[in-house]
């Protein structure tokens, strides 16, 4: 049998990155890249490490179509930080070219409802269009799959960066209290969806919650100080004052951290179901080590 074909959206992204990367190893499918930019550094990459990348703009419905002939199945994301509130009607052209398709497996990157969840106390913009997609998706009847993905590890490379404090060390400040942290290496995601992919029988129709580690704050930052050779401690604040920060999407960032330490507190079960689908899923303590030099560098910026 001819190998089917995937077609991942946001390839040259994280989440998209991720997936195409685990599907070539997996050597089961031929994956298709769609990208605004085929001729970016990134596409190229991919094309020579034997991907088929291929033109696409979630704005263009004519071509998602084009993409999607000949594909059995479609990993899809939206993203918020990017597009912002256009990020639903995005998903939902996606989903309208998909249904004129022969595909027979999407999986779909959503979230809760968190607006729902919280009997709209808590506004998550970028959880609440993801999960308002997945309930479109699902009214639509078609071969479906969802995961909602975790807090990445690699955020602590990047925006949520430690920062150096007066007396040498390094504090952490965000607002998540005592309550353990779910996240997972944005590399492992490919994982868990590939898998997922092989197997549409036991997944369609299902959520999968994507899940690494699980702990509080203050034991992320002692692994980190433990790599980095530093004092890293965790400083949580109030949700309300880091929405005030001076820094891109705090509000919404803000919400997210609130919505789950308040409606998602315990993550260990998801952990678990993950590590099985995809035994490699690496915790913080493992994944860190092997970002050791870049960690160190960003630090010392």
């Amino acid at each position: 049998m001819s190998q089917p074909t995937v077609l991942v959206i946001g390839a040259t992204g994280a989440q998209g990155g991720s997936v195409a990367r685990h599907l070539l190893h997996q050597r089961h499918f031929k994956v298709r890249a769609l990208t605004r930019d085929p001729s970016s550094r990134r596409a190229q990459a991919m094309r020579q490490a034997g991907v088929e990348v291929v033109y696409g703009d979630l704005d263009d419905i004519d071509s998602l179509r084009t993409a999607l002939i000949d594909c059995q199945a479609v990993f899809g994301v939206t993203n918020y930080w990017e597009h912002y509130e256009l990020e639903y009607a995005q998903g939902r052209q996606l989903v309208e070219a998909i249904i004129t398709s022969r595909v027979r497996h999407i999986i779909f990157s959503t979230q809760p409802p968190a607006s729902r969840i919280s009997h709209r106390t808590l506004a998550v913009p970028q959880y609440d269009l993801k999960a308002h997609l997945e309930s479109y998706v699902r009214d639509t009847a078609l071969p479906a799959s969802f995961v909602h993905i975790a807090f990445y590890y690699d955020n602590f490379l990047h925006q949520f960066l430690p920062q150096r404090q007066a007396d040498g060390g390094y504090c952490i400040n965000l607002p998540q209290a005592e309550v353990p942290l779910a996240a997972v290496a944005a590399a492992d995601i490919g994982g868990i969806i590939a898998a997922m992919f092989a197997d549409p029988e036991t997944f369609i129709g299902q959520t999968v919650s994507i899940v690494g580690d699980d702990q509080p704050l203050a034991d992320y930052a002692q692994v980190m100080s433990e790599v980095a050779e530093v004092s890293i401690r965790y400083q949580p604040l109030h949700y309300t004052e880091f929405a005030q920060l001076a820094i891109p999407g705090a509000r919404d960032w803000a919400a997210q951290f609130e919505f789950n330490r308040r409606y998602i507190p315990e993550n260990k079960a998801d952990m678990c179901r993950c590590r099985k689908i995809y035994p490699a899923l690496r915790s913080f303590a493992a994944w860190l080590p092997l970002q050791a030099a870049t960690f160190r560098a960003r630090l010392l910026q």
